[in-house]
């Protein structure tokens, strides 16, 4: 973010440098991409009566160019009534685009093929029969298939000892098995 500070008719000294500055630091809680900050102070007279004048420009991507004009007797009042007025416009603009939530395409189209799947499932409710593994120890090869043969399961699924799911199948073939 980049910042300037000017002073018209006035002389500026460091501490309304710095407390310019750090008004302006209240900005960055916005997480705006604020690109700039531009200030400029001015002192009038007008019938032997000062008044100062302060102006901000904010440059904020992917919005307009924001300016507020404060005029006031005294120069840190108008600061503080100007960057008020700053937050308040920057405020909106950053709630206005944490609130926008937006259905992306891709959460449509995957709804409607849940929505496809789901009542493909209702359609074969009566059929299918959800079942639960038993057990999710691992066990042997051996003692997996000594399990199907005295069963009359057509096949079962297991974790072997590496930890890899694994399917034991009768075959067409009497007393053939399969391993996937």
């Amino acid at each position: 973010m980049n910042t300037s500070i000017v002073g018209r008719h006035i002389n500026l000294t460091e501490p309304i440098k710095e407390y310019i500055n750090s008004s302006v630091d209240v900005f960055k809680k916005y997480n705006l991409d604020i690109i700039s900050v531009n200030s400029i102070i001015s002192q009038e007279e007008k019938q032997g009566k000062k008044a100062f004048s302060f102006e901000f420009t904010i440059n904020v991507a992917n919005l307009d160019t924001v300016v507020v004009k404060q005029k006031d007797k005294d120069l840190y009042s108008a600061i503080d009534i100007a960057v008020d007025r700053v937050s308040k416009v920057l405020r909106r603009h950053h709630d206005k685009i944490s609130a926008h939530k937006a259905t992306k395409l891709t959460e449509i189209d995957s709804s409607v093929i849940e929505d496809k799947i789901a009542s493909e499932l209702e359609r074969f409710e009566d059929e299918i029969t959800p079942v639960r593994l038993i057990s999710y120890k691992p066990i042997d090869i051996e003692e997996a298939l000594k399990e199907l043969k005295s069963s009359d399961a057509q096949f079962k699924v297991f974790y072997d000892k590496d930890d890899n799911m694994r399917v034991l199948y009768k075959t067409s073939t009497e007393g053939k098995f399969g391993l996937y």
